[in-house]
Order: C-alpha cells, then structure tokens, then sequence
C-alpha cells in the first residue's frame, strides 16, 4: 500500500492511498468461492452453482464490499503507521483523475486532535463563596416551605395582593377579540406576575361578582407577536376572591415534611441539613464552574471543526428529548443548531484542556473517592446502603459518579494554582441562583 500526507491547515490532514487491484480481485475471487459453497440457486444443487453465476448476481456486491473493506484497512493502517490521532470521522473519496490500472487510488481528509498546552492559572482570581446556614437561614427556609403549603379560603371582601383570584375576561384589539384574549374561570394569584402589571392592578380592589372595562398595551417585546405593542381593552368579571392562610409550624406540619413522630426539634434539624446538603452543592456546583472558566481563560487552541458539530448534534438530540419529554412537538419549537455551537465549542475545548490536565497530572478518579461520592449521593435516601448497591449495579450510573471524582480533582488542581478568596454572600441572592 502506497501513501502520503499533506497538510492542508492546522488540524485538516488528507491522506493519499493506493491499494493493489490485484489484491482487491483476489479477495474479491475467495468471497465470491466461499459464498458458492453453501449457496442456493434455482435448478442447481446447494454448492454446485456455477461460479460465472455467482459472480454475476453477487458480484457488484462483493467488489462493493472488498473495496470498502480495504480503504478502510488502508486508512487505519497509515492512521496508525503515522501516528495521528483522527478527530470525527473522515471524508473519502476516489482520486480524480485518469484511473490506475494497478492501484485504486483514494484520498481521506480529515482533522487531528490539537496539541494542548495547559495555561498558567496562576494569575487567575477565583472567588469562592462562604455562607453559613444558622437559625436564620433555617426559618427563612420554613417560611418558603410554609409558603409552598399555602392553602386559600374564600372571602367577601374586594381582592387584595397575595389573594388568588378566578375570573373570567375578554381582550378585544380595534373591537375584534384576539387568539388568547378570551378565559373562563381563570385562576391566578395578585402579585406573583402570572398577568401584566397592568392587568393585575384593575384586578386588585375588585370583589367576587363585580366587573371592570379597562384598556392596557401590550409591551413591544411581549412573546405573543401578534398583540405586541398593540392596545388592548379589556372586560373582566372576578367571581371568587381566596386569601392565602399558612399551615401553623407545629406537629402536623413537621409530619407532612417527612418527620413521622412530629418533632419540631427534629424537624429543624433535617431542614438544617438539608439546607446545608444544597449550599454545599451549590457552592461546588458554582467554584467548579470558575475554575474551568479559569482554564478556558489561560488555555487558547483551536478546535476540530468535527468535534463541535459532533457535540452540536448531541446538544440538539438532548434538547429534542427533553421537549419530547414535555409533550411538545418540534414544529411548535424548532431547534437551530446555531443555538447550541457556543456550548459545544465550550464542552470540546473543556473536554480536550480536561484530558490533557488529568493525564499530565495523574488527576483520574480514584476508588475510594467515588465511593466517597456514593455514599454522600446516597445520604440522603431512607436506605443509603442499598442505594450504594445500586449505584454500583449500574454501569452508566458508576461512571458519572467517577467523572464527578476527576472534576473534583481537575478543581482541586485549580485552586491550588490559582489565587482563591472567600467571599461571603447572601444567602437569599446565592441560593436563589438557577
């Protein structure tokens, strides 16, 4: 086999290869004799069919096959023999030009994998966020929890902000009523944004059975293109006005929180440790995303055009699964791949400055760090062990646990490098984060 390289940019590469014909016809001719052996024809005993025939009806085929056979071999064996490593997959096509009588000649471009040369993170400022989780956070806690068991009781009395509300209304533009303009028995709290401002605000003072004509415009970059901008009136009619009523903190309470004697002392406690469980996880979740920032920042190279596309159609296949998941169709949200090039081109050069770290570094996974990391997963289930069973029973499960230990190790690295300051933070602000 013949071959040579050329250089054709910084990552593209085009291998030129030659493969014997007569190679190709020999092994085209034991196929096509292996085939006859067991083959069965109309008229002609099983093995005893004329090999001109044979290769008549299966010869296309065969010659098909052997060729792709061989390029394929030729191009792994001078992949391997020039010691490239192949990004995506590459684009072979026939050598133009008059044919040679003794070789197939072929050409395959492609792309190799950078070189990567981590940066210095030294000069990198990462500030890490230091918050405590006392008694206050924990009865800012319970109020959210109270708020999230909120029950509503009618009353006779005109709406006021927190009550929720059911109505019915008609929105008209130039007195023509307009594609969801138009509800009956309606619900919506006052002052949770549900409706616009405008809106909520002619509810407000209102009573059950009483109505109101108004008029409001619609903001110019509101999602509903056809009334953007545009003025609106409006009839509504509120037919039942709640106010909001918070469960008491006692036993009752406790119990639907999972605390099955009631405590109230006990039930402070495991909210205490759960909020300290989340703002640990937050605040890994938010010095992980620093650090690789800080890596992306100290360490430029290009990146195989294959690999982004390669990591587009993976961002697009997720996103399509998730809509799926929700009962949309794609046609109500079509998904351009523009939208995702950004993220992937951050995940291949993260994938790429990652290997190279973990591998000049010896920063991979160890066993008792992923089962370290089992274990805190597990904590916080009734039956830890066995969902440590579990974890270790599932391959896919075991090797995300493992890619969360290297992380770890790639952050710690980078800490350790870098120059870290703690940061106190509000606690509201931070764990209001998405």
């Amino acid at each position: 086999m013949q071959t040579s390289l050329e250089n054709l940019g910084t990552l593209e590469r085009r291998l030129n290869m030659a493969v014997p014909v007569e190679e190709i016809e020999k092994q085209i001719g034991e196929r096509l004799k292996k085939l006859s052996r067991n083959l069965r024809m109309a008229g002609f005993r099983p093995g005893k069919v004329p090999m001109k025939l044979v290769a008549q009806q299966y010869g296309p085929q065969v010659r098909s096959e052997v060729i792709g056979d061989a390029v394929e071999k030729a191009f792994s064996d001078a992949v391997r023999e020039q010691k490239l490593k192949v990004a995506g997959y590459p684009r072979i096509e026939p050598k133009p030009g008059e044919a040679d009588a003794k070789n197939i000649e072929f050409s395959a471009t492609f792309e190799i994998y950078p070189e990567v040369a981590v940066g210095d993170v030294g000069a990198s400022r990462i500030e890490r966020p230091a918050l405590t989780v006392g008694d206050a956070e924990v009865e800012k806690t319970l109020q959210i929890l109270r708020k999230q068991r909120q029950h509503f009781h009618a009353v006779e009395r005109p709406a006021a902000a927190g009550d929720r509300v059911t109505a019915d209304f008609l929105g008209k533009i130039d007195g023509v009523e307009f594609a969801g303009g138009k509800a009956t028995d309606f619900v919506f709290v006052l002052g949770e944004k549900q409706m616009l401002p405008e809106f909520e605000t002619n509810a407000l003072g209102l009573a059950a059975g009483a109505s109101k004509t108004f008029e409001l415009t619609f903001p110019a970059d509101y999602h509903g293109k056809d009334v953007a901008g545009k003025l609106a009136s409006f009839e509504l009619t509120l037919k039942k006005v709640e106010e909001p009523h918070l469960p008491e903190v006692d036993a009752e309470f406790a119990r639907s929180l999972g605390v099955a004697d009631g405590d109230l002392a006990t039930m402070r406690a495991e909210v205490q440790a759960n909020i300290e469980r989340e703002v640990k996880k937050r605040t890994q979740a938010d010095i992980k995303n620093k650090a690789m920032q800080a890596l992306l920042d100290a360490t430029k190279i290009e990146l195989p055009k294959a690999l982004i596309q390669m990591e587009t159609q993976r961002l697009m296949q997720a996103a399509r699964a998730d809509l799926e998941a929700r009962g949309m169709k794609m046609e109500q949200m079509p998904i351009n791949p523009e939208m995702f090039e950004q993220q992937a081109q951050r995940r291949v050069s993260l994938g790429l400055i990652v290997a190279e770290l973990v591998q000049a570094h010896d920063l991979a996974a160890k066993p008792e760090q992923v089962r370290a990391l089992v274990a805190e997963q597990a904590e916080s289930y009734e039956q830890p062990d066995e969902v440590v069973k579990w974890i270790y029973s599932q391959p896919q499960r075991l090797s995300e646990m493992e890619s969360l230990a290297l992380e770890d190790n790639v952050v710690a690295w980078v800490l350790k490098h870098a120059k870290v300051e703690d940061k106190t933070v509000n606690f509201e602000e931070f764990m209001g984060k998405a």
